[in-house]
This record gives structure tokens, sequence and C-alpha cells, in this order.
């Protein structure tokens, strides 16, 4: 096999000690094994890629629209790994990118969204199917509206995720994106977030170090009280959303900025997109709304919606995971961990013995990542 001389993807490497070694130890479980996986192909990814194409395991890969580094998917194709995807995919190129990647017949999956595994299990799984594992918080949601005769672990669901990946990770990406996007000072801003989970959580408190005043909207009382104690601004939606000059949508769930949300922005809003999907911002409500619209630069990047009476709004990247679409996404530290209870609960699914159905990652492989990460981090 030849060598990987990607030069982001060498120097992810380099900073992803808790990964390598995850595959090294778990080689023997999934070395010969066919892996579909959805991930958002940038250099942490074709890092773990890298890493499972040395150890024997069979990749077929694809990513999320308009998240691909297409530099780094060409380095995994000369690597030899069957890539389905490129940044200018829209939704319907994603789609048939799935499919594409399941002709593989996989053994296990890794999914991002769960639109992989949706589809193989609509289609029907192969014999030799033995489960796999699904990243997001929204795609565990997606997953349990189903019946799922295979053993799938949520990443998201593990404490050690939400706290070193969502909070930290998350909080730091989707700000650096933010400034990469717009080239606006955050120090005395004033920012509106929606959603105070991990993730959310993560962006108002980095945004509130570097100074900007933070409010946030979250129908959970326990999470309102924490952003409260947390010493941010909290209110109803169209309170928050009224003055501020940066909004970020961090809820996981479709059409939170709708008509009344709009309504509700100033002039100049600029609204950042951080949750898996883009729907949060409801484009029914948002088209309806807008009279005419605005490019500011490359199209899609920072697009000024006009509307009635005069007042623009500017979505970011059509409202896509800024992290991904503006930086380089979440931190190679953070996503070493990440990508290391990937690793270790797909082993687990090889292994045998999990529940079939949707469930966390077991306890004790959490136990021992983390365990590994204080032993790394003292």
């Amino acid at each position: 096999m030849p060598s990987f001389v990607h030069a982001g993807t060498q120097w992810a490497l380099k900073h992803m000690p808790l990964t390598t070694a995850a595959v090294e130890e778990t080689a023997p479980l999934l070395a010969g094994r066919r892996l579909a996986m959805c991930l958002h192909v940038e250099p942490k990814t074709a890092a773990l890629v890298t890493l499972l194409a040395r150890a024997g395991v069979e990749v077929t890969l694809t990513g999320s629209p308009g998240t691909t580094h297409d530099d780094v998917a060409d380095a995994l194709r000369a690597l030899g790994v069957r890539v389905h995807t490129r940044r200018a995919d829209d939704d319907a190129a994603h789609a048939r990118n799935v499919v594409q990647v399941l002709e593989c017949e996989p053994d296990l999956t890794l999914d991002n969204g769960a639109d992989l595994t949706l589809s193989l299990l609509g289609s029907g799984a192969p014999a030799g199917y033995l489960g796999g594992t699904e990243e997001t918080t929204t795609g565990g949601v997606r997953l349990r509206e189903k019946s799922v005769g295979h053993p799938v672990v949520v990443i998201n669901d593990s404490r050690l995720k939400l706290l070193v990946e969502n909070e930290f990770g998350v909080g730091q990406s989707v700000v650096q994106g933010f400034l990469n996007a717009t080239n606006l000072m955050v120090p005395g801003m004033r920012a509106a977030v929606l959603g105070y989970g991990p993730c959310g959580k993560g962006v108002a408190d980095t945004l509130a170090r570097l100074g900007a005043r933070v409010s946030v909207c979250d129908t959970d009382p326990m999470r309102a009280l924490q952003a409260i104690l947390d010493g941010h601004r909290v209110g109803p939606a169209p309170e928050v959303l009224a003055g501020a000059q940066a909004v970020f949508t961090a809820t996981g769930a479709p059409g939170v900025l709708g008509e009344a949300e709009l309504a509700a922005l100033s002039d100049g809003a600029v609204v950042a997109g951080v949750g898996h999907f883009a729907w949060e911002i409801d484009a029914d409500a948002l088209r309806a709304a807008t009279v005419r619209t605005v490019e500011y630069g490359e199209p899609g990047r920072r697009t000024g919606h006009v509307l009635a009476g005069g007042r623009e709004v500017v979505i970011l990247d059509r409202g896509r995971m800024l992290n991904l679409t503006a930086a380089n996404g979440n931190s190679i530290q953070a996503m070493d961990l990440g990508l290391t209870l990937q690793v270790r609960s797909l082993a687990a699914v090889a292994a045998g013995g999990l529940a079939t159905g949707v469930q966390p990652v077991p306890g004790p492989v959490e136990q021992r990542i983390a365990a590994d990460l204080v032993a790394r981090l003292r």
C-alpha cells in the first residue's frame, strides 16, 4: 500500500495517539471487515481511514454536503480507498453517494446523521451485516424512530464525547469558523445562541470568554438555568434575537429559526449553523420573507437576504455546519477522543455480544478511554 502523503493528515496523525493505539489494539477484530463510512471528509477523518486501511479494513467512504475537503478525498483515493463525495455535492448527490457506498455490502457501518444506516436498513441489510455506530445525536434520534434489528452505538450519547468534543471542540471550532467567514470582531459583539446543549454551551462559553455579550434560548428549564449560572442572559427566542449581531443555531431541530424568529432579527444580523443539518433555518419561511438576495463574495458563503421593510439577514454557508464549511472542524485532540470512541465501539460490535437496537457507548469502553485520556493529560 502506498504511503499517505497528504500534509494535513500527517499532521493530524502526529496528534492522535488514542486513535492510533485503538486501531492497533482492535485490528484483530476489524481486519478483513468491510466498513461503509459516512463522516466529514477532512484530515482527522482521513487519519482514521488511513489507520484502518493499514490495519486491513476495507473502507468505502462518503461525506456530508458542503463539508468535504476535495484534496483530502483525492489523497484517500490515491491510497486505494473508495471515496464517493465532493465538496460541491448537494443533497441529491449525497443520496447517490450513500447508495454507491452501500454497494460494498458492509459488515459494519460508521455513520454521521443516520443517512447511511437508514438507507441500508431500508433496502435490507446484507447477510453479514453486524451493526455499526452513529456519530450524532440527530442521527440517534432518527434511528430510535425505527426498529433497528442490529446493534448501533450512538457515539454522541457518551458523556466523554459530550464534554471533550462537543463542548470544548465545537465551541472553539465554530467560533474559529465564524471569524474565518466574517472577519468580524467578537469582543463586545451581541451574540445569541439557540440551544444550550453541549454544543450550544461550548459556543456560548467560547464567545463569552472572548468578550462577546451572549444571550441564550433553550426550552429546557434545566439547561436555561445552567446558562444563567454560567453568566449568560436567558430568554425566549424573539427576546434574545432582538439586537443580536450574530446568531448561532445549535438545537439540532428543524425550523427553529422560523417566521417569528426572522421577524425578530435586527438589520445586519449574521446567522451561523452549528447543528448537523441546515434545517434549523426554516428555508420556506426565509424564502417567503426574502425580497432579494445579495452575495458577499463566493455564492453561498455570505448570502444577504433583504427582507420586507429593508432589513437584511446574512446566512453563512447556507446554514451548514460552520466549523466544517469555514474552518477545519473540531480540534485534532478533540477528534482523537471522538474517533477513539468510534473505533472501540466498532470493535465491540464486531466482537458480538451487544444487544440489538440503538444504544450508548458500552460503559467499559468509555471508562477505558477516559482513563487513557487522563493519563495523557496529567
